[in-house]
């Protein structure tokens, strides 16, 4: 299909790269039990040192990438802001919040990891969907832009109140790490592993541009740094998953049960979220980049956040895990959607001022 053409190698095969890393850290755990032991070996208090390395390197170079300066392109069509931010922070979090009820209130670990790909919102693949679905680049700089800022604003709010808050309200129960936790613990955990790269990636950004050229920026140094992500990520989850060999029969099973309600909301929200920024006038080139924003997920930082609050073997971080597994391969069938509902829906001559 055309679109998978213009899709990095690396990208086009991160399912495939992702269930390596889980299949080799899984065969590693088995063989050679006694690496759990190297692992937190390598650990200070709670936190162990090589996972928060990674993790942050994990999140700088998608926060390098945005274009913060083209922030208020969006703060001036009110309207297009509106609706993603009904999209994105009210309609997404909430949808992901049932779900995870509904199919994952039995093993509840799952469950919160679940909610926490939820309110985690996109700010780096989605300019790669976007761009293969032919969006507009303007506006998908601009609301990743704005989730960034959102995000290191808002997260740990969000988080305490879906994850210390909600769940009470509909009598689920709480393990033991939830009825301890505190809005300081997420606030800080969210710092770590979003505030630093944010900082580290704005800054990066500032500077770079300014001593060089805006062009060398993105054709030379993020090319460069691009590739941390994806490395830093397989290396979280290789170890993860060495760390849970001993549950190699078990995952399979638990990797489906999690996909469906996964399955469910890329699905959904895209769907809604088209319906949405169709009947609010957007032309297509909108629609898409409103329908790729409210669809996608940061799983970084759910994985980082996961991982930071519950642990590196907790069902909660496991869960997260799954989130980029299912998400690449469905963002590439929507976008494959996207280009043939444009055929069907948007005339060529169809550019709506809104």
């Amino acid at each position: 299909m055309p679109s998978k053409k213009r899709l990095r190698l690396l990208d086009r095969y991160l399912t495939l790269w992702i269930m390596v890393a889980m299949l080799a850290g899984v065969a590693i755990g088995w063989l050679s039990p006694e690496i759990s032991g190297f692992w937190n070996s390598l650990s200070s208090g709670t936190t162990n040192i090589p996972i928060a390395i990674g993790l942050i390197v994990m999140m700088y170079p998608p926060l390098a990438k945005v274009r913060y300066e083209e922030l208020g392109d969006v703060f001036r069509n009110t309207r297009i802001l509106g609706l993603s931010l009904i999209q994105n922070w009210i309609i997404g979090p909430v949808l992901m919040f049932f779900l995870a009820i509904l199919f994952l209130r039995f093993n509840i670990d799952y469950m919160y990891g679940l909610i926490l790909i939820g309110l985690a919102r996109c700010i780096a693949m989605v300019i790669v969907w976007n761009d293969l679905a032919k969006g507009d680049t303007q506006y998908a700089a601009g609301l990743v832009a704005f989730n960034s800022i959102f995000q290191v604003l808002f997260f740990s709010v969000y988080a305490y109140v879906f994850i210390a808050i909600l769940p009470g309200w509909f009598g689920l129960p709480v393990n033991d790490a939830v009825a301890e936790i505190t809005i300081g613990q997420i606030a800080k955990s969210v710092f770590i592993y979003l505030g630093i790269p944010f900082i580290a990636g704005f800054l990066t950004r500032f500077i770079l541009i300014r001593v060089e050229s805006k062009e060398w920026y993105h054709t030379k140094f993020i090319p460069k740094i691009s590739p941390l992500t994806l490395i830093a990520l397989l290396f979280t989850i290789f170890v993860m998953f060495s760390l849970k060999g001993e549950y190699i029969v078990r995952i399979p099973v638990d990797v489906i049960r999690i996909a469906i309600p996964l399955l469910i909301y890329f699905v959904v929200m895209f769907f809604v979220s088209f319906l949405l920024s169709r009947r609010a006038g957007a032309s297509y080139e909108q629609t898409a980049t409103l329908s790729f924003t409210a669809a996608s997920n940061n799983f970084e930082l759910a994985i980082a956040v996961a991982i930071a609050i519950f642990g590196i073997n907790s069902g909660e971080a496991f869960a997260a895990v799954i989130g980029p597994l299912i998400e690449v391969p469905v963002m590439i069938g929507l976008v494959n959607v996207a280009l043939r509902m444009k055929m069907k829906y948007f005339s060529p001559q169809e550019v709506p001022d809104i």
